[in-house]
């Protein structure tokens, strides 16, 4: 049965909450035609703060939901999980794993023109060093300046792309990092390209923005095609979402922001077997 077929099974992809939506995007404009099963682990956001053992653990019980849909890989859409756990669940899985911190790495050694490039993320990102490793194995001469923005997570969370007080944190943040004479800036956590505008702003001419969420859809479908798992049929792919918990915002910022069609909505308890049907 064609159904059964490996590539026309969907791409697992999965998150905190709605920052990894943003690869979502960029995935359904490159590869329009996949079907996509998102986690948005809603009730355990943010990962940022959380130690290298738990976020491990999280996302190794995230990546047994998305298999136990038949994913056909792996999509890691945080930047935290990204940094401290895809070395584990390559080692674990038998499809497919694919992370943001390479992708952003390569796109941010390419774009840099004086060889200085800020990094912004959530703590535990910051910490890794995930980002410096990966631009230095690159090109050894780019200087790195990193800036940890905990409190830029919540923002995106509760919608508040354009509101003053997010520009305020904005400024707190950045300030320092433009400052030091960076010419590229890699938004180091899916939820940061929801700010692309207002970080633009804050940043001021001349600062180019590094979208990890676009470069990780093109590493998708290398991936893809090196694993022949690419999906040739001619239909639109379908989306399909499950949350870990209830979230209004999740779903205001899906259709407002990112015109996202959502075709199902469920909401998984990640230790047991339930399964809530939603209606849209």
């Amino acid at each position: 049965m064609r159904e059964n077929e490996p590539s026309l099974r969907p791409i697992g992809v999965f998150d905190s909450g709605t920052g990894g939506l943003t690869v979502v995007r960029a995935l359904r404009d490159l590869l329009p035609h996949e079907d996509i099963f998102y986690i948005g682990d809603t009730a355990r956001l943010p990962y940022g703060g959380k130690s290298k053992s738990t976020i491990e653990r999280y996302s190794i019980e995230i990546s047994g939901l998305l298999l136990a849909e038949s994913s056909k890989m792996i999509v890691v859409a945080c930047n935290t999980s990204s940094s401290l756990a895809v070395s584990k669940l390559q080692e674990l899985l038998k499809v497919p794993v694919v992370g943001v911190i390479a992708p952003g790495a390569r796109a941010a050694v390419k774009e840099t023109r004086n060889g200085h490039v800020g990094v912004i993320g959530t703590r535990s990102t910051i910490q890794s060093e995930a980002y410096e490793r990966a631009i230095q194995a690159l090109n050894p001469d780019v200087r790195v300046t990193s800036q940890a923005c905990p409190l830029l997570v919540p923002l995106v969370e509760e919608a508040w792309l354009d509101e003053e007080v997010t520009r305020e944190v904005l400024h707190r943040y950045l300030d320092p990092v433009v400052g030091a004479g960076i010419d590229t800036l890699v938004l180091g956590c899916t939820h940061y390209p929801l700010l692309a505008p207002l970080i633009e702003e804050v940043a001021g001419p001349g600062i180019r923005l590094v979208d990890s969420a676009k470069n990780c859809a093109v590493a998708v479908k290398q991936t893809l095609m090196e694993w022949s798992l690419d999906n040739v049929k001619e239909t639109p792919g379908k989306l399909n979402v499950a949350l870990t918990d209830s979230s209004n915002s999740f779903l205001a910022t899906a259709k407002q922001v990112l015109r996202l069609d959502i075709d199902s909505l469920e909401t998984r308890i990640v230790q047991g077997v339930t399964l809530l049907e939603t209606a849209l």
